[in-house]
């Protein structure tokens, strides 16, 4: 008579470390939602220009795109803990640089170095939740990892607003970055500790190096214009790098299709795109991440410039979107398992709705909108984002094959990241560029900014729209064992 085997038990060493691996994940998601509400300090301590405050966001979400996959192969050659360690040293030397820096050129360079850190290790969290977990143990590592993700996302703009209002706007905004130092410095210590270092599998593929330089140099050439143009009211520069951004991009598809012929992996394997769904699956990401990532760059700028709010108001208003998110994503498993993909098209479209709300009501209200009058909305749309970003991962990446699913998971991070790139550049300009202060006084700014964000989060709502009829290229059902 054979014992059932009993299931290996995860030791406290291993719940330790991670703990450490969630500090790093905490750390990159607040950087790119804490910084939203000291746009407007940094605007008056720097003088920076609505470019700057673009690039700022953009730039970050960029530099952590375009590092993710090439990281993970790093990783894999030489071992995840040391990827990890090195890119979190990285992300808080770089923090401490946007804090000291003098000028807006100097924020933008830091700010770039600190989202590629990011990128760099944050494919290390999960590739050693796989190393360390098995078993039950496993989804019980990746249940915390998404809880952290959306608590470290919704606490951004209120802990954001917390620091300015306690140490004054100059110093303010500076801590919000600097804050990473002592955190950062204690987690590198745990981390060369605790973190298990591996077996390096010196076999493992090599980066596309060529592919990386020319998907990095196409989105820049279109970034650059997108973000520059309104200011300087486009010159004919920014419409020839358009163009030689599209042209790199194009040049990106036959670098990668040649480089999947001749099996020297390609940085996006052009396998991927033979499966309609999943080339849907990124196109809706891209075009989610896009209407989602923007949402409060505009709020909280609209906010503090043009209503005369500070800091921690401003953050406040997106209390009711954070909540509405924890809760959406607490329960968005057990729906994705009854409902399928109907989950997915129901976030989509509450989001779509609140958007439309928050655009109708800015339409109506003007200057004199208040967060009550936004609570309902926010609440709506961020229960919407609870319900898609959680499962939206599992249902794009089953449009391939099992053998493809590391790849295809990370082309869609990369996407995601690019969308927000692509989304704060492009409504960013559209808030911008539709400003028009008439006349001196509160009154005048505040009516001209209510009318830049109504131009802007329409836009955004439009994206929201538009990827809700993308949800439907997904299929209905993930494979039972994609859950879990």
């Amino acid at each position: 008579m054979t014992t059932p085997s009993t299931p290996p038990v995860t030791g406290r060493r291993t719940w330790l470390a991670l703990t450490v691996l969630m500090v790093g994940a905490f750390m990159s998601l607040l950087d790119t939602t804490i910084v939203n509400v000291a746009l407007e300090s940094i605007r008056d301590s720097l003088g920076a220009s609505t470019s700057t405050l673009e690039w700022i966001i953009s730039g970050y979400a960029l530099a952590f795109g375009l590092t993710l996959i090439p990281s993970g192969r790093i990783g894999d050659r030489y071992g995840h803990k040391w990827v990890f360690v090195a890119g979190l040293t990285l992300f808080t030397v770089a923090s401490v640089a946007c804090g000291l820096a003098q000028d807006s050129l100097q924020l933008i360079i830091a700010r770039v170095v600190q989202g590629a850190a990011g990128g760099i290790f944050f494919p290390a969290v999960t590739a050693l939740i796989r190393i360390m977990f098995t078993g039950r143990s496993i989804g019980k590592a990746f249940g915390v990892l998404g809880a952290v993700l959306g608590l470290s996302a919704a606490l951004g703009p209120v802990v954001g607003g917390l620091i300015i209002q306690l140490v004054g706007e100059e110093a303010g905004w500076r801590l919000v970055f600097g804050v990473n130092l002592p955190i950062g410095i204690l987690a590198i210590i745990a981390a060369v500790i605790l973190l298990p270092s591996g077996s390096p599998k010196r076999s493992a593929a090599t980066v596309d190096t060529v592919g990386l330089l020319l998907l990095s140099a196409g989105l820049v050439a279109i970034l650059v214009p997108l973000i520059e143009g309104q200011t300087l009211g486009w010159p004919a520069w920014t419409y020839v790098c358009l163009v030689s951004g599209v042209a790199l991009l194009v040049a990106f598809a036959f670098w990668e299709r040649r480089a999947g012929r001749l099996d020297r992996n390609p940085i996006v394997p052009p396998l991927l795109f033979s499966h309609p769904s999943f080339t849907g699956g990124v196109i809706l990401a891209t075009v989610y991440f896009a209407a989602f990532t923007s949402i409060f760059f505009v709020i909280t700028i609209f906010w503090q410039a043009g209503l005369g709010a500070g800091a921690l108001a401003a953050g406040l208003v997106s209390v009711p979107f954070a909540i509405g998110s924890i809760v959406g994503a607490a329960t968005s498993d057990r729906l994705a398992k009854r409902m399928g993909r109907g989950v997915l098209a129901l976030g989509v479209g509450l989001v779509a709705l609140g958007l439309i709300a928050i655009w109708l009501l800015l339409l109506l209200v003007g200057r004199d909108v208040t967060n009550w009058v936004l609570l309902g909305p926010l609440l709506v749309a961020g229960l919407g984002s609870g319900f898609f970003i959680a499962p939206n991962t599992q249902f794009i990446v089953a449009t391939v094959e099992k053998s493809e699913a590391g790849a295809a998971s990370g082309v869609l991070g990369t996407a995601q990241q690019i969308g927000s790139a692509i989304g704060i550049a492009v409504i960013g300009s559209v808030f911008f560029g539709t400003l028009d202060v008439r006349g001196p006084g509160a009154d005048a700014l505040g009516t001209a900014f209510a009318s830049s964000a109504t131009n802007a989060i329409a836009v955004s709502a439009a994206f929201s729209a538009i990827a809700f009829l993308l949800v439907f290229a997904l299929p209905k059902r993930v494979p039972e064992a994609a859950h879990g």
